[in-house]
């Protein structure tokens, strides 16, 4: 700093703050508003979903590795047994959703190997290719022809039918 400058220019800041004067004596309305409520709502609500996660953390279920059981199909259900038709329904949707991406998972082997073999892929690709046409040749003969309203008793008739055409053609 240069020795010549001029003190009444800029005068020095205040040491400390000045206190603020309160108005009243009685204490904020809001703040206590707002400690009640803390204490009274937000804490209890805070803990206890607190200690419920801790819990839940601890089993959290597997949603995408779900294991079924095997269910017995719909041949094998009695008359008038609607659970167990229900079941055999379900684990037939299941296995239509498997068989569907079972399909999915070849057909994506057979274009990665078509892209990366590129004009050779049928020499390269043979095995893929094989791979994909029994796929979609069994998915087809399974669920083929049944339209958007499948189900397991649609598939089942369809089932029948191809094995009464192929005793026919044995005859």
């Amino acid at each position: 700093m240069p020795t010549d400058y001029d003190k009444g220019a800029y005068p020095e800041p205040p040491r400390q703050t000045p206190v603020v004067d309160k108005q009243t004596a009685l204490p904020n309305p809001a703040l206590i508003l707002s400690k009640l409520f803390y204490y009274s709502v937000d804490l209890p609500v805070t803990t206890f979903r607190d200690v419920v996660d801790s819990i839940r953390s601890k089993n959290r279920p597997v949603y995408f590795h779900q294991k079924f059981r095997r269910v017995p199909d719909l041949t094998e259900c009695h008359h008038g047994d609607y659970l167990c038709y229900y079941e055999a329904e379900m684990q037939w949707r299941r296995d239509y959703k498997v068989d569907q991406e079972i399909v999915k998972v070849v057909q994506e082997r057979m274009r990665a190997c078509h892209q990366r073999e590129g004009s050779s892929y049928q020499q390269n690709c043979a095995n893929e290719i094989q791979q994909f046409t029994e796929v979609t040749h069994n998915y087809q003969s399974r669920y083929g022809d049944l339209g958007a309203y499948a189900s397991g008793r649609k598939c089942l008739m369809k089932q029948k039918e191809r094995m009464i055409a192929a005793q026919a053609q044995t005859a």
